[in-house]
């Protein structure tokens, strides 16, 4: 038998009822909230302005928690009682835990990682042509080379010199600070040896020199590298380094200068190192938030992500287990492996992770309906990786609908998506190491536009949703 034929009004309440809608934050929360997120987003500016290392976001962090009266894990006791606990590991990794009034081994975890793409300075980077001296560099995880050249860039980082002495070095932040340029080649001269290549051919690796002087050494006029000579002076009298202290050293090369609001309306934040600084950010806030929760609440900002999360401070190193072995102690809780493994395949977690917002001008390589949308709000992926869903985590149906559930009733504006169409790229997260422990993860983070570039763009709304976002996952039962 036919349907009969249904009139205006009942076909609303129809896609009412059955349609998945998408609506602009903006549009949907009350101006109260809308005036909480822009002043969020104001003290997050702040933040990424002068948070452009890992080193330094473990130092923010730390600093951060000692002033609401964490203390340190390796400095409690069994059974010792404090607002919460931090770890850091090597300078470049870091966690924040809230203990909760239950069992220690029921813990919800949130993962960031707290690196960016970047330049770093070579081993020997130091050298001289034609009269002028650079530094040269290698570049850090997945950027466009061309991105990087004729721009003011600054240097983060420290050196540690022949006698173990650590000198931290930032130049080009001060207004008064010089900056450091990578050349470009005019575009009158570059037809054959830019223009006629393809966009990532066109800047090649071994000429991203940075360019660092042009006044020689005062002496004889046959001193040979005398523009070299005089850089090591100055090294050696502002710092009391050496040439060979860049042996020993880990300098970065970043973009110059603080974030900026963009936009006539300031609807978006621009600036370096939003992926994933932004979620290391919105995680340590809503952990900070938190009083007397049910579950053991971690927040963890990992190193080494943008290079595949190796090496001792990225999220394939072993240090997850000392957190957990210390959640146990501080409780007064024997930890034996089984007791171990069991905290791990029960943890909920999310990856907090940005993902790509779907640019009006490339649309092309977007699916549109399955890709986030700048301004709709935190993007749950339930899946990452690339095509055939190869090197992906790939949450479960059943704990997906837990994270859904926790973010309506916290009134979280939210939507759900992957990154680009099938066989148009794709990209990982920590969450699939953090998966192979066997706990219940997914990711969710703000969609960005220019990801990877020196300046990414990210939409105030999507920021402080998820902020709030985190703040519902910790605070929810679930």
């Amino acid at each position: 038998m036919a349907d009969r034929k249904l009139s205006k009004s009942e076909v609303k309440k129809l896609r009412d009822k059955l349609e998945s809608k998408r609506k602009p934050v903006w549009q949907s929360i009350k101006a109260s909230e809308r005036k909480a997120a822009l002043r969020w987003c104001q003290e997050y500016r702040e933040f990424i302005s002068t948070v452009k290392t890992e080193r330094e976001a473990v130092d923010f962090i730390r600093k951060e928690a000692i002033k609401r009266g964490f203390r340190e894990a390796a400095s409690l006791q069994n059974s010792a009682k404090a607002p919460g606990i931090f770890w850091t590991f090597r300078g470049k990794l870091a966690a924040l835990a809230v203990p909760g009034s239950g069992n220690p081994g029921d813990i919800r975890l949130i993962a960031s990682h707290i690196d960016a793409p970047r330049l770093d300075l070579k081993i020997y980077p130091l050298y001289e042509e034609l009269g002028m001296a650079f530094f040269k560099t290698h570049y850090y995880g997945g950027i466009k080379k061309f991105h990087w050249v004729a721009m003011p860039l600054a240097m983060h980082g420290v050196v540690l010199t022949g006698s173990g002495r650590k000198v931290e070095i930032s130049i080009g932040e001060k207004p008064d600070d010089p900056v450091f340029m990578i050349n470009d080649l005019l575009p009158h001269l570059s037809r054959k040896v830019q223009g006629s290549k393809k966009v990532g051919e066109a800047v090649p690796a071994e000429k991203l020199n940075l360019l660092v002087g042009g006044l020689p050494v005062n002496g004889p006029e046959d001193t040979k590298d005398a523009v070299k000579l005089n850089i090591l002076r100055i090294l050696d009298r502002r710092y009391g380094i050496t040439e060979e202290d860049f042996i020993s050293a880990e300098l970065e090369i970043v973009p110059a200068g603080p974030a900026r609001d963009a936009g006539l309306d300031g609807a978006f934040v621009c600036g370096y190192g939003q992926d994933d600084r932004s979620c290391a950010f919105a995680s340590m806030q809503a952990l900070f938030g938190l009083e007397s929760p049910a579950s053991t609440c971690v927040a963890l900002f990992l190193d080494k992500e943008e290079i595949g999360s190796d090496g001792n401070t990225g999220a394939k190193s072993r240090f997850i287990e000392q957190i957990y072995l210390d959640l146990f102690r501080l409780a007064g809780t024997d930890a034996d492996p089984g007791a171990l493994l069991n905290a791990m395949t029960s943890t909920r977690a999310i990856s907090a992770d940005v993902t790509a917002a779907v640019d009006p001008d490339y649309q092309e390589v977007h699916d549109r309906r399955n890709n986030a949308l700048a301004g709709h709000g935190i993007c749950l992926k339930k899946y990452t990786g690339h095509g055939g869903k190869y090197a992906a985590n790939d949450a479960s149906a059943e704990y997906v609908s837990l994270i859904r559930r926790a973010w309506d009733a916290a009134g979280v504006r939210w939507q759900a998506g992957s990154m680009g169409k099938v066989d148009e790229g794709g990209g990982g997260t920590v969450a699939k190491y953090l998966a192979a422990l066997g706990m219940d993860i997914v990711d969710a983070g703000p969609p960005l536009l220019s990801m990877h570039a020196p300046y990414e763009i990210a939409h105030k709304a999507d920021l402080y949703m998820s902020y709030r976002a985190y703040q519902a996952f910790y605070s929810t039962d679930l």
